[in-house]
């Protein structure tokens, strides 16, 4: 009973937890829907004023040109009313500097008033009836009466004076007759006025006059330029017949004066350009539709062309002509063109790939041929074998999945015997490289081992032995040891082949192959009596040493190798490295210098040397410790030889250094030959 309800609780939990992600799915969609619509808004808001600015281009464009064509019209006006504006300066600087001069006058004027005696302080009013008498008139008659006041007691000089003065008046009434009316009423007028009062206010006033008329004739110039410029624009801008106008104008577009011509020409210009676009873009358009049509026209000779190739080759191919035919091409002349030329290279392709395959299988017939009937594979007696010898060439591909399917099982056997080969052979080549190692370790071991000791001249702490070689890397040597073990291989495979192939043999060889190309260099110091440190190589030795020198690098190289024996048996702290018995070593050596060299280096490597002979050559047995002398004897009844000890010469042996270690000697096996025919005894020479 309690079942019920609480599957209808689950349902019902279900149920709104899929409603709530219903929701939760449906307020996402929503949202994502307003921002796309958000978005959409933003872009058709961008597209509307993207539109409005397109339409209003145009009528901005006819906008930009009438401010340009306004502008130049202001600059034209700017450039008028510069040049007014610095007529009007000029004209200002001339009459500053005309009042200034007047200025000037009236100053020097009242100055020279006040100089004159008797002058009234207060001028009478001038009388308009009569007419006036010019100032240099008046200031030449003051003058001229002040000086005949000052000499009025003088009559011959003021006769003199008189007579002068009135040739001067009549040559300058003379000349003032010669001029014309006008210029003399215009130089009274000048005189009358303030810039004729002195000299240097006419002068002043000429200087301004010259320069007044020089801005005239520069205006007058200016004036006349531009009326020219004026004049051959009219006559360029005139009709090429004899009408008056170019064409007649409406009454409405008639100009009353300039500025309304000027404003009318903007219009005009305006409409100009606008009909000048519209003309460009029909152009434009009519040029496209040219070029489509020759497009066209080019694309439908072209898909003909493709359209006859493809038929040549279909032809080639032997296509039956009732056939349907194809489908037009969907595309354009060049997608048309590069799908046939694509077709002809993969048709072009796949003959020469085929070409190549039946090359490639008629060699590979060949090269299959040529193994079955070579020497090497006469003791195989296959039936695969003779089928391959005895089938045509043209025969072997379709029988040759079968033989792969027949030899596949014999493939992976030979191949995993091979495999087991190349371990064993890797094997070898492993253990054969660890022999050349230690090998080589032994040689830089003997080097080592071979130091001599102090005392000796240049010889001390000289390495008797010099041994030199280069080491290869492990690739290499591996290598070199691997063509070591296949050359003795073969050799084993081989009938009648003189290659040895015992350990030491494959050792030598190994160590030789390792240190390829350059090989050992081994050097020996040269016994002197100087002990010069002289080395020859070991090849040399028989030519460049003495006999003595000889056993004397002899001797040494034994108590180099029982060193050597003793390190690797690790007894190399040991002193004691056993006992060389020499025979009768003085018949060769008998020199000191070679005595005492050989005992030296037996000393410094723990030899025991012990010296037999049969010479009594006292400067060499000198150089013994202990000299013991031996004799034969015989017992004749027992058929036996003894040898026995005569007398000590040097009685006593080296004493042992206490602090050293003590070394222990003492004879562990004998050895004595017998005759097979008893002789009779007789007296043996004493050894």
């Amino acid at each position: 009973a309690d079942d019920a309800p609480n599957a209808v609780l689950a349902e019902a939990r279900t149920a709104r937890a899929e409603a709530d992600e219903a929701a939760a799915d449906t307020a996402r969609v929503r949202e994502e829907r307003q921002e796309a619509a958000q978005r959409a808004r933003r872009v058709a808001d961008a597209l509307a004023g993207l539109a409005h600015r397109l339409r209003e281009r145009a009528r901005w464009q006819v906008r930009l040109r009438e401010l340009v064509d306004e502008a130049a019209e202001s600059e034209a006006r700017a450039a008028v009313c510069l040049d007014l504006a610095r007529s009007a300066d000029e004209d200002r600087r001339a009459a500053q500097r005309a009042g200034d001069d007047a200025r000037r006058t009236a100053r020097a004027l009242r100055a020279e008033r006040a100089e004159i005696a008797g002058a009234p302080e207060t001028l009478p009013e001038p009388d308009e009836t009569k007419p006036r008498t010019a100032l240099p008139t008046l200031r030449e008659a003051y003058r001229a009466a002040s000086q005949l006041y000052e000499k009025v007691g003088v009559g011959a000089d003021l006769r003199a004076e008189q007579a002068r003065a009135e040739s001067d008046e009549s040559a300058a009434l003379a000349e003032l007759d010669r001029l014309t009316n006008k210029v003399r009423t215009r130089a009274a007028q000048l005189l009358e006025g303030t810039d004729g009062a002195d000299g240097p206010s006419r002068q002043a006033a000429a200087a301004r006059a010259e320069s007044h008329v020089q801005l005239l004739e520069t205006r007058a110039s200016t004036a006349s330029e531009q009326l020219g410029r004026f004049r051959g624009e009219a006559e360029r801008l005139a009709p090429d017949d004899e009408r008056p106008h170019h064409t007649e104008l409406p009454d409405e577009l008639i100009p009353a004066d300039a500025e309304q011509a000027q404003a009318f020409l903007r219009t005009a210009t305006g409409e100009l350009a606008a009909a000048t676009a519209a003309l460009d873009t029909a152009r434009a358009a009519h040029s496209e539709l040219l070029h489509a049509h020759r497009t066209a026209e080019d694309s439908a000779g072209g898909f003909d062309e493709t359209a006859a190739l493809l038929r040549d080759l279909l032809r080639d191919h032997g296509t039956e002509d009732g056939t349907e035919g194809p489908d037009p091409y969907p595309g354009t002349l060049e997608e048309a063109r590069q799908s046939a030329a694509e077709a002809r290279r993969s048709l072009r392709g796949c003959s020469t790939d085929l070409s190549a395959a039946e090359s490639a299988v008629r060699e590979a017939s060949d090269i299959l041929v040529r193994h079955a009937n070579s020497t090497r594979y006469e003791q195989v007696r296959t039936p695969a074998r003779q089928q391959i010898r005895e089938l045509p060439a043209s025969a072997l591909p379709e029988h040759a999945q079968k033989w792969a399917d027949a030899f596949a099982p014999r493939l992976r056997v030979l191949t995993d015997e091979l495999v087991q080969l190349e371990r064993n052979r890797d094997s070898i080549v492993d253990r054969l490289r660890g022999l050349v190692e230690s090998a080589l370790a032994t040689l830089r071991s003997a080097q080592r081992l071979s130091q001599l000791p102090e005392g000796l001249g240049e010889w001390s702490g000289q390495e008797f032995l010099r041994i030199r070689f280069e080491e290869p890397d492990q690739a290499t040597l591996t290598e070199r040891l691997g063509e070591v073990i296949d050359e003795a291989t073969h050799a084993a495979l081989k009938k009648n082949s003189d290659l040895r192939r015992d350990g030491m043999s494959l050792l030598l060889r190994g160590v030789e192959a390792a240190l390829r190309p350059k090989g050992i260099a081994v050097e020996i110091l040269k016994p002197d009596a100087v002990l010069r440190a002289e080395r020859v190589p070991v090849g040399q030795m028989g030519d460049v040493f003495s006999g003595g020198q000889l056993l004397t690098a002899a001797i040494a190289l034994y108590c180099t190798m029982a060193a050597l024996r003793s390190n690797d048996r690790g007894r190399d702290r040991h002193r004691h490295a056993g006992t060389l018995f020499l025979d009768n070593p003085i018949g060769r050596a008998n020199a000191t210098y070679l005595l005492e060299l050989q005992r030296a280096v037996s000393d410094a490597l723990g030899v025991q040397l012990l010296y037999t002979t049969g010479l009594f050559d006292t400067t060499a047995l000198a150089e013994f410790p202990l000299v013991i002398r031996l004799r034969n004897d015989a017992d004749l009844r027992a058929g036996l030889k003894y040898i026995s000890v005569e007398e000590h010469l040097r009685p006593g042996l080296p004493q042992q250094d206490p602090d050293g270690e003590t070394v222990h000697g003492e004879i562990t096996a004998t050895r004595m030959f017998k005759r097979s025919t008893p002789q009779a005894a007789e007296p043996q020479p004493e050894a």
